[in-house]
């Protein structure tokens, strides 16, 4: 049985080359986005989005793919200079004194930082909190031009995989449940990233 990984550990399914986050949409700003291979009108480049390397917290956001307006799963192929750039640029959306001497030095970073990082405890099959986390990058402003403009390499509609994980959790088969989830793993980040992430 493998050890429990770290509380806090970026683990995504990632290649040479790019990394998968996952987005959910209702049909309205999924189907151009796969037409595209990018987010197009309707989707609004003013507002922050959240991208999440972590497919089961997405189908933990999502309900699977049911709840209103998030019925489309979205997995996202981006590059790996676009994910570490955004890293690069974030900051903790909460507190953390070992990061600043003072709350008001925290929310200045805050307030211009184009990039938020949240922690959030990972999920099981059954949306139960596991003791390590997940991490969730929020994009804006200039981050979202450049997710938009340069990062995404491809668009997937995984909203089958995630209907077909679900069945297999409803009808209690972990194992053919786990065995459809993808493979995520350990991503390589320098210390300086480590740390910026808290």
């Amino acid at each position: 049985m493998s050890s429990e990984p770290p509380e806090r550990q970026v683990r995504a399914a990632f290649d040479k080359g790019a990394v998968t986050v996952y987005q959910a949409y209702g049909e309205q700003i999924a189907e151009p986005a796969l037409r595209a291979g990018t987010f197009v009108d309707p989707f609004r480049m003013t507002r922050m989005t959240w991208i999440k390397p972590s497919f089961l917290w997405m189908m933990y956001r999502c309900g699977w793919g049911t709840k209103p307006d998030q019925e489309r799963v979205l997995a996202l192929d981006i590059t790996r200079e676009g994910f570490e750039w955004a890293l690069a640029n974030a900051c903790l959306s909460h507190f953390d004194r070992v990061r600043f001497a003072t709350e008001a030095d925290w929310r200045e970073a805050l307030r211009v930082s184009p990039v938020r990082v949240q922690w959030d405890p990972e999920r099981d099959l059954r949306f139960n909190p596991l003791p390590h986390r997940a991490i969730q990058i929020g994009l804006s402003g200039s981050a979202v031009a450049r997710y938009v403009g340069d990062w995404i390499v491809s668009v997937r509609d995984v909203t089958p995989l995630a209907h077909e994980v679900h069945a297999a959790v409803r009808a209690g088969d972990d194992e053919a449940a786990r065995a459809l989830l993808p493979v995520e793993r350990p991503y390589p980040l320098p210390d300086e990233l480590t740390a910026r992430i808290g």
